[in-house]
């Protein structure tokens, strides 16, 4: 019996000592399989203890700046708060009296106050203040810690920043504020060299998440996005912004476009158009186009130079050969004059060049250039393809010939389209003994870590399109455009300077149907000039789409203030010094209209004819004045019509015969009379006739021609650089 007994506690023992070594075997195969394999249920254990023990910092890196020839800063990366504020009141900060911290707020962030109360007021941890809390900058981050709030907290985070605002935005573009995404211009189109790529640090930490101290630690280095230098000239550019804005607010135009470039590079050194945008608030963007370089539309009379300049290369421009202007019917078409056709006679090929003359284009295609030479030369200026301009979305030029008409046409800018970067990239040509530059915006990107250049650009002679003789006959000729009696760009002469240039009065499509739009301003004024004339350092392409201006005042009026302004300028931070013998016009300074009312008539009659002012009085003179025009406050220059009426009773009607239609319109509106005209120029016919009582009249009629001989005025008028309505009635199809 014990001997059985002895047997089964032997069996239950080894039974047992398999069990232990079985588990034993079990426990140590799982052992060398987790040391082998590292693993426990898909899990990795180094990983978890990696986890556990270690710790990732990221290493943030910054995006490219970008920057103005001379190293101004116009893009750049810098940091922003947000606002989060603290409501749970187990934490020793935090918001009791949400009423009272909203109202302080709200006047920092110009924000409404209930609602940032009820922000405050949630049932949360913590909470963050909307929009209105976001992207502060650091004057605003410290005024609202002056308010010494309690639970007001910051959250620093890089931005985008824009230090100049509304300048050459759609050139360079913007980001949105964190950064991720490029959503325009050189931002968008350089966004692989500006974005930076950030980095990480990796180390061994203890329980209280500390860092070991002597531990490795695994660092892979951030690296900041490259610098992109622009060859925009930070100067130009505020003159071309604050010129835009000034005529924006007096124009009120639909478009305004300028490039300005180096005539010798081809460098751009300024450009910007209206409508634009602030990039720090692109919400607000509500013109996405880069008109300057991604808006094709007919040129107008500017494509005239690059006739002109093909004429002169092949030897079929005659300047002293002479053609009868006014209107001109070849291919069942008739081409009228921008004087509603009248002309001015037998003329010559340059007067025509200076008159601006449709006609005169037209005959020079049509019967001693020939139109294949013609599409030759264009196609040579390169208005045919984009020019490779270093911005994005560029249009290519359309120029027409289905029909055999669209020679006549596009010999005066008309049919045809193009864009201003071609005009300007043709004028190169001009500007360059014929040497036509490729524009470029881009002048290098810099690693900003080595400071090595990654790409650097470099002018380049891209074509010839005319000889360098050819070049400066053009330019000889254009100059004459701005500096002569008759020339259509007196407007946009400049002191000290002889300017080269041709005037543009492009007509525009009627979008709800057949034809050109029609009506007061209803047309694209542009001027593409070049100075000094003799030889050319800059190029300035301006054009003022559809400005507000009244029926007296000429579409030129708009054009040329942001030419002249934006020239003169660019010749000044370019220490580009007057020509002290220059024989171009005199720009008469502009002096405010002071106001005579009850002033003595014949002692004011003798202060401003004293002074160079044309002087018509309305009335008895010897008496008082009653009223003037213009207005006392506007802007007046010498050799202007001054209208003086006097508290005559029975006032007749003045002679007005040689005064322009800007100085009639004054008259009605001084007199109160509606005033309807025929023609353009100076008055020769009117009604009532001179020495009628005024009287009652309610209306006047006026009839105005260019004759040369009642050419008798030298401010405002229509014949001496106004070329209103240049292409208003160039081509009509009988």
């Amino acid at each position: 019996m014990e001997q059985i007994k002895n047997t089964r506690i032997t069996k239950r023992g080894l039974f047992f000592l398999v069990l232990f070594l079985f588990i034993m075997a079990v426990l140590f195969s799982r052992f060398v399989y987790i040391q082998a394999a590292k693993e426990v249920q898909d899990e990795n254990l180094q990983s978890l203890l990696e986890e556990r023990w270690s710790q990732t910092r990221e290493l943030d890196a910054s995006r490219g700046g970008i920057f103005d020839r001379d190293g101004e800063v116009l893009a750049e990366q810098i940091p922003s708060y947000s606002i989060y504020a603290v409501l749970d009141d187990e934490y020793d900060n935090y918001v009791a009296d949400p009423a009272s911290s909203a109202e302080a707020l709200s006047a920092v962030l110009d924000a409404d106050a209930s609602t940032l109360e009820g922000y405050l007021s949630r049932d949360a941890e913590q909470v963050e203040l909307g929009p209105a809390g976001n992207n502060l900058n650091y004057e605003e981050r410290r005024e609202i810690e002056e308010l010494d709030l309690e639970g007001i907290f910051f959250r620093e985070d890089p931005r985008r920043y824009y230090p100049n605002q509304t300048f050459a935005s759609h050139v360079i573009g913007y980001t949105e504020r964190d950064m991720e995404k490029a959503r325009m211009g050189l931002e968008q189109m350089l966004d692989d060299e500006l974005r930076e790529e950030d980095g990480s640090v990796r180390y061994k930490q203890d329980g209280r998440q500390r860092p070991l101290v002597n531990a490795d630690q695994i660092i892979d280095e951030p690296k900041d996005g490259s610098d992109v230098y622009l060859t925009i000239d930070s100067r130009i550019q505020m003159a071309i912004e604050q010129t835009m804005n000034q005529v924006d607010d007096e124009y009120a135009p639909e478009r305004l476009m300028a490039v300005v470039a180096s005539a010798e590079t081809g460098e751009i050194l300024g450009m910007s158009n209206r409508p634009s945008f602030n990039p720090n608030e692109y919400e607000n963007i509500e013109n996405y186009t880069n008109f300057n370089v991604s808006h094709s539309f007919e040129p107008g009379s500017t494509l005239k130079a690059f006739t002109l300049a093909g004429a002169i290369d092949n030897g079929s421009f005659d300047a002293d050969a002479e053609f009868e202007s006014g209107s001109y019917d070849i291919l069942d078409a008739t081409i009228h004059d921008h004087n509603n056709g009248e002309g001015w006679g037998e003329i010559s090929y340059l007067e025509g060049v200076q008159r601006s003359s449709n006609v005169g284009f037209a005959k020079l295609v049509m019967d001693r250039m020939g139109e294949e030479r013609m599409y030759d030369y264009l196609t040579d200026f390169g208005f045919r393809d984009p020019t490779g301009i270093d911005l994005p979305n560029e249009a290519g030029g359309l120029i027409a010939e289905q029909y055999p008409v669209d020679a006549v046409v596009t010999a005066f800018g008309q049919g045809s389209a193009v864009t201003p970067i071609q005009q300007v990239q043709a004028a190169t040509a001009l500007a360059n003994d014929g040497e036509m530059m490729q524009p470029y915006i881009v002048d290098r990107v810099v690693d900003s870590e080595t400071n090595e250049e990654t790409l650097k650009n470099e002018p380049e002679a891209k074509a010839k399109p005319i000889s360098a003789e050819a070049a400066e006959e053009t330019m000889d000729i254009l100059e004459t455009v701005v500096s002569a009696d008759e020339g259509t760009g007196r407007p946009f002469a400049i002191d000290g300077f002889e300017i080269a240039g041709k005037t543009g009065t492009a007509q525009i499509p009627n979008e709800s149907g057949g034809g050109y739009m029609t009506g007061d301003g209803n047309n694209i004024y542009s001027f593409l000039g070049m100075a000094p004339a003799k030889d050319p350092e800059v190029i300035v392409y301006v054009a003022v789409d559809r400005p507000e201006i009244e029926n007296d005042q000429s579409g030129n009026e708009a054009s040329s203030m942001i030419f002249r302004q934006v020239m003169e300028q660019s010749l000044q931070y370019l220490n580009i010094e007057p020509d002290e013998e220059s024989e171009a016009p005199t720009v008469q300074e502009e002096e405010e209209m002071p106001d005579v009312s009850g002033e003595d008539t014949k002692e004011t009659v003798e202060s401003f004819e004293e002074r160079g002012y044309n002087v018509a009085v309305i009335g008895e003179e010897g008496t008082a004045v009653k009223n003037q025009a213009p207005e006392a406050g506007t802007e007046v220059v010498q050799g202007e019509h001054i209208l003086l009426l006097t508290d005559d009773d029975d006032p007749q009607m003045p002679d007005i015969t040689g005064w322009s239609s800007r100085t009639v319109f004054m008259l009605g509106d001084l007199m109160e009379m509606e005033v309807e005209i025929d023609g353009n120029g100076y008055a020769v016919e009117q009604t009532p006739e001179p020495g009628n009582s005024i009287g009652d009249a309610s209306k006047m009629n006026a009839r105005l021609t260019l004759e040369d001989e009642e050419d008798d005025e030298s401010e405002d008028d229509d014949d001496n650089g106004n070329e209103d309505n240049e292409d208003d009635e160039d081509f009509f199809m009988d």
